[in-house]
């Protein structure tokens, strides 16, 4: 197929139509291009730079900075006591204090932590009284912070024991100078259903080794995990914090910390456990907001980097990457449409041989990108958790399926939103995911 292609495009005589071929093709081929890409980056983190991105052992700490950690809390009654009491009780580090930034809590979040506060002296609360955003919220409580650095802790997010420690061997090491945040390695821990399961493929293993490949290739990274990240405070004031009318303050503060060429760091070796959604609704219900903040990002930066290419040399793979995910989006879905539709054709007027030759050459396609796939989540599952993982590759299928169907549908059906918020009528209010108290493994 790939042979027959080319020839038409040596052949043709135009060369807009040769250019379109060309294009045509590489869209085709991107969602293999792209697991092939970051399978190999995998492999370069771990020939390269394993041993160099892991926080010096040897690097013991002779003080403790003080560190805030800082919940964003709306309607968490819950999760928030059984998470504010691990943090406040199981931590091996000692300076450190607790900000809940209360955002409009109509529920029994804010009795919860008044009663705690009663307790534990180094729990403190900010309330505000409208809902307004996790963006907001932080950037509020950015200047109540006392700490030099600041841990961004989701209200069902439970960080490893010494988290706080490892954190702080990565600032203080020579090369932690230049650390603008520093983001933790994601442990999916409520896996009771077949889709909290699929997520364990990809949170545990898929989003570490693009963050790995990320790193190995351009010491870059296009997103931090929101639910666990600790940020320098005064690199925060100084890009002006996070964009409150943006869908995902990590992704765009991730990018901003880029341009102004200080380093967003991934830490494999910190490890949080976080609650995903367990149900089709939530989990799309979460993408659609992921897709519009990565779309948000793309239109905020691409004339940017346009204007200045060589002053952003080293934004240029991230623009790249995320410019032809958007367009493949639009592609698949377009060319999806059309092949039903000419499917529909063929059977009406029973050219049943084209129909054939459609899904024949459909499978194809779709098994070479299943079998691209199975490699990146293979290679992923053995790096990380020194693959201890391993037995939900079985459940890789569905994580494959869903990002090549539903991801594409969410960045098309939340791409006029994202103009609107980049134009200016964007907000980050927020509603926070159904929760549910225990956990699952």
């Amino acid at each position: 197929m790939v042979s027959n292609i080319m020839s038409t495009v040596f052949q043709t005589s135009s060369p807009w139509m040769a250019f379109l071929l060309v294009i045509n093709l590489i869209l085709c081929l991107y969602p293999i291009l792209g697991a092939l890409f970051w399978f190999f980056g995998a492999l370069s983190y771990m020939t390269f730079r394993h041993d160099k991105e892991l926080a010096p052992t040897d690097n013991q700490l002779t003080t403790e900075p003080l560190v805030t950690i800082m919940i964003p809390a709306h309607n968490e009654e819950v999760v928030i006591q059984g998470i504010l009491e691990y943090l406040l009780n199981e931590l091996t580090y000692h300076n450190y204090e607790i900000l809940v930034m209360d955002d409009g809590s109509t529920d029994a979040t804010p009795q919860i932590i008044h009663e705690l506060q009663e307790k534990y002296p180094r729990l403190r609360t900010i309330r505000i009284e409208e809902n307004q955003g996790k963006a907001h919220a932080f950037n509020i409580g950015i200047f109540f912070a006392k700490g030099d650095y600041i841990l961004s802790n989701d209200a069902d997010t439970i960080p490893e024991r010494d988290a706080l420690t490892k954190y702080m061997r990565y600032f203080t090491s020579p090369e932690g100078i230049n650390y603008a945040a520093i983001t933790a390695n994601m442990d999916v821990y409520n896996r009771s259903t077949l889709w909290g399961k699929s997520q364990t493929v990809e949170f545990s293993s898929i989003v570490g080794i693009i963050k790995r490949s990320q790193t190995a290739l351009n010491n870059t990274m296009y997103a931090y995990s929101g639910a666990n990240t600790m940020y320098r405070r005064d690199i925060l004031i100084n890009v002006g914090g996070f964009r409150q009318d943006r869908a995902t303050e990590d992704i765009s503060i991730a990018w901003d910390h880029t341009f102004m060429n200080v380093t967003p760091k991934f830490a494999p070796d910190i490890v949080f456990h976080m609650n995903v959604p367990e149900s089709f609704a939530d989990l799309y219900k979460q993408r659609k907001r992921w897709a519009q903040g990565g779309t948000e990002v793309w239109l905020t930066n691409f004339t940017k980097v346009l204007r200045h290419p060589w002053r952003y040399r080293f934004i240029i793979p991230m623009l790249t990457d995320t410019t032809l995910s958007i367009i493949w989006s639009f592609f698949f879905w377009i060319t999806s449409i059309i092949f039903v539709l000419l499917m529909i054709h063929f059977a009406v007027v029973g050219n049943y041989e084209r129909i054939w030759h459609g899904i024949v050459m459909s499978m194809i396609f779709v098994t070479f990108q299943l079998v691209a796939g199975l490699f990146q989540v293979l290679v992923a599952l053995l790096l990380d958790f020194n693959g201890t993982k391993l037995r939900y590759l079985m459940f890789s299928p569905i994580y494959l399926l869903f990002t090549w169907i539903v991801n594409p549908l969410t960045i098309v059906t939340t791409f006029l939103r994202a103009v609107k918020a980049v134009a200016g009528y964007g907000n980050g209010k927020w509603v926070s995911p159904e929760r549910k108290a225990g956990s699952n493994d």
